[in-house]
């Protein structure tokens, strides 16, 4: 009889999960690659960006808004891409490089429950650095604050669900975390540039930009500049966070090993 065949009773399977969620949540603050980074890196770029006065120049090249109001949405995907490919894979190929996974599949606890665990975890830090850069930015700095807040948090949650997903894929493929680190960099720089940190997405030449409305962080960016600036966001960029959200997540589930 298989571990997984002791049920425990529903109770006492709420309380084990609980306290495993408890323990990653914890253990998540003590890693390098963690909040620090995820929630720190955004929030001292807003800070520089927005202690420029030249930022805060208004420029018809970039619509009429201002430089800061141009990478304020940048600013938050920076933060989500750097939970999803750097903080959300590192543990998990930790723990199987470790063998926790596999010494997991002998009790009554699955495996998948620590993956839920570090899902909820690293959610919970993407939320909340989101909500600090977006506050701090109408707050501190000036920034419009948001014509359709229900769009900003739609757009903000499809972002988590399409790019959460790619880091369980860099995860899946990832031998060991070293590889994960690698894998994470490899993809987050280039994904970054269409995101629009190095330059606007206003300046790109219509094919980047076409380009960029197709990559996860570009449409990320645009929802979110779209439901500050203008409302409710347009349908595209949300389909192409959907799809990238199921598409991305078949292919981790199909991919992952436990061992």
């Amino acid at each position: 009889m298989s571990a997984h065949s002791l049920a425990l009773p529903s109770a006492r399977r709420r309380g084990a999960f609980w306290r495993l969620l408890r323990t990653e949540a914890l253990l998540t603050w003590r890693r390098p690659i963690g909040p620090a980074v995820g929630i720190g890196l955004p929030v001292l770029l807003l800070v520089i960006f927005g202690e420029v006065p030249a930022f805060h120049h208004r420029s018809a090249s970039l619509g009429g808004i201002s430089a800061f109001t141009s990478y304020v949405p940048v600013v938050v995907i920076l933060g989500l891409a750097l939970i999803a490919l750097m903080s959300l894979p590192s543990p998990l190929t930790t723990y199987r490089e470790l063998g926790v996974l596999h010494r997991l599949s002998t009790t009554p606890v699955p495996p998948s429950w620590l993956l839920a665990a570090q899902l909820l975890v690293q959610a919970t830090v993407a939320v909340a650095m989101a909500v600090v850069v977006l506050l701090g930015s109408v707050a501190a700095f000036g920034s419009p604050a948001p014509r359709s807040p229900i769009g900003v948090v739609i757009a903000v949650g499809l972002s988590i669900a399409g790019l959460f997903p790619l880091g369980l894929l860099v995860a899946a493929l990832a031998k060991t975390n070293n590889g994960a680190m690698m894998i994470g960099r490899l993809v987050l720089f280039p994904t970054l540039f269409f995101a629009g940190l190095w330059l606007p997405r206003p300046l790109m030449p219509r094919v980047l930009l076409d380009i960029s409305n197709y990559t996860p962080l570009g449409a990320a960016v645009e929802a979110i500049q779209d439901s500050i600036l203008h409302g409710f966001p347009p349908v595209g960029p949300l389909l192409v966070l959907a799809g990238y959200a199921v598409a991305l997540a078949y292919l981790a589930s199909r991919l992952f090993r436990w061992e």
